[in-house]
This record gives C-alpha cells, sequence and structure tokens, in this order.
C-alpha cells in the first residue's frame, strides 16, 4: 500500500475540476442526445448482468455521450463488489502491465482501491507501478462515471501497455484468475480510429468491433494490426476478451460515434459503448 490517494491528473481539461460542476457535466453526458436520454434511475435490479464493458476516455465534450450508454447499464444492475478498469498506457510509462493499490481521487472524492484483488492480481506479468499512472488519464476519466453510478464503489486500475499477442494472453491469464469467485465488473478503455474522415472512422472501427462482437481477441488484435486501426485501447481491450472469452455472455453495442457530431471537423475520432451481459434475469428481478 501507499501513501495518500493518487492526485487527478485531467480534471479542468478532461472533465470539470469542481465536484458540483462535475456531477451536473456526468449528469448533462447522460441526457445528451447522443447518450442514452436521461439520468439513471433510482431502482437497481436484484442481480447483475453486466459484466463487463468497453467504453472511451475522451474528454467528455466528445465521448462522455457515449460512455453513458454502457454506465446506464451498469446503474441498473445490482453494484458488483469491486471494479478492474484496464486502461492504456499512452505516454510509454508502464514497463508492461502496471497495477497501482491506492486510492485514486477526483473532484467528486476518492474512489477506494480492492487491495485484496489487487494482491490476487499482483504476479508476472503485472506488477504494482505507482509512477506509470502518474499522467495517464484513460483510467481517471471513467471515475466520476462509475462514482455516479455506484454506492461507494471500490477499484483496481491496471494499465495495459501494448505488446505481442502473447504477452496480452499472460495478462489475461492473471486477471481471470484473479477475479474467478469474485463479484468484479471489468472495464477496458480504449477510443477508437484518432484523426481520420468521419467515414473512414466508421468503416474501421467497425471492422474492430465486429471482433469484439464475436468475443475473438485473436481476429481484434490482428484485424487493428492488419488494417492500421489507430485504436489505442487494443491492449485492455484484448485482454477483456481474452479473460472472458469462457464466461456465458452476450455482447451489445449500445452507441458509436465521434467527435465531429460534437463540432465540424474534417478528421475525427471514434468512440462506442459496448457491454458483454450475462444472460437475462427474471422480469420478476427488475423491479
Amino acid at each position: 500500500m501507499t501513501e495518500g490517494p493518487r492526485r487527478p491528473a485531467v480534471a479542468g481539461q478532461f472533465y470539470p475540476a469542481d465536484g458540483t460542476a462535475l456531477a451536473r457535466e456526468v449528469e448533462r453526458c447522460f441526457r445528451d442526445p447522443r447518450g442514452p436520454g436521461g439520468i439513471p434511475p433510482p431502482q437497481r435490479a436484484k442481480t447483475r448482468t453486466v459484466r463487463a464493458a468497453i467504453v472511451p476516455h475522451a474528454g467528455y465534450e466528445y465521448s462522455g455521450a457515449i460512455a453513458a450508454h454502457a454506465y446506464l447499464r451498469v446503474a441498473q444492475d445490482r453494484p458488483p463488489q469491486s471494479v478492474l478498469v484496464l486502461g492504456v498506457d499512452h505516454h510509454g510509462a508502464s514497463r508492461g502491465a502496471s497495477l497501482s493499490d491506492r486510492a485514486w481521487a477526483t473532484p467528486l472524492g476518492p474512489t477506494a482501491v480492492d487491495h485484496d484483488l489487487v494482491r490476487a492480481l499482483d504476479r508476472p506479468p503485472l506488477e504494482i507501478d505507482e509512477p506509470a499512472h502518474a499522467r495517464e488519464h484513460s483510467i481517471e476519466v471513467q471515475l466520476p462515471f462509475l462514482e455516479y453510478v455506484l454506492p461507494k464503489p471500490r477499484f483496481v486500475a491496471l494499465e495495459v501497455g501494448f505488446g505481442p499477442y502473447a504477452f496480452l494472453e499472460e495478462v489475461a491469464e492473471v486477471v481471470r484468475a484473479a477475479v474467478a469467485d469474485r463479484d468484479v465488473l471489468l472495464i477496458a478503455s480504449t477510443d477508437f480510429s484518432h484523426y481520420v474522415p468521419a467515414e473512414t472512422a466508421d468503416r474501421l472501427d467497425h471492422r474492430a468491433i465486429d471482433a469484439i462482437l464475436a468475443r475473438d481477441p485473436r481476429r481484434l488484435y490482428d484485424t487493428v494490426q492488419r488494417f492500421d486501426i489507430s485504436m489505442c485501447g487494443i491492449a485492455p481491450t484484448t485482454v477483456l476478451l481474452a479473460a472472458t472469452r469462457d464466461w456465458d455472455l452476450t455482447p451489445h453495442l449500445h452507441r458509436w460515434g465521434h467527435s465531429g457530431e460534437v463540432a465540424p471537423m474534417r478528421d475525427v475520432v471514434g468512440y462506442a459503448a459496448l457491454t458483454l451481459d450475462a444472460r437475462a434475469p427474471a422480469a420478476s428481478a427488475l423491479k
């Protein structure tokens, strides 16, 4: 364990630095026309259907409404005991797969760490490496959504650097073993195509999304490589798919969109919200 919460790196840039303004911004994402259209209702199911989600991590203005589609589904479920957020290494700071064993602060307050889950994950090729997380935003921007939709969430941050497919399978095997017999929601943080025309982003992103919907990690990895898709979170998304490949889940694409929907621009960044859902519970459990 380490001292004090990890301080936010992108508050005031990717999302508001004031707690009240941030809560309003999260609600705006839910109400946005590109989002689900309304804030989550107070009622929750008695069971948990969403076992994993894939969400974007750009500034809330651009991708928050897309992410809200997946978080609405999480808000409708029984809360998980813990959340494992798989993020990107945008800065090359990780030595491979880096864990954090500390709470993380946002303007909404600290998000507690699940130390027991960290201990289960802390084995090669994963390691605790706090400095690797210092500037990374892909996990941080998920926390205000988690704080909004879950009561007192506990989470673990795992930054996954890009590497050979065999390395990602090794990471996935550790994740699979660590979450076995635990009530953990898995989240992979990724944007899709970067700075290409909207038509190109649509075409390329749906090649990757088709592989995700097929729940085929190798196909996703190879598709992104073959078609040179600038999907920054290919590593965490591949790990999520590989770690859950034996689970009885149904994938759903809730929304694909791009930054050009917010403001006119020649080249855009693509975003998608997907969930991997267990068999639907009985209707009576949804009251």
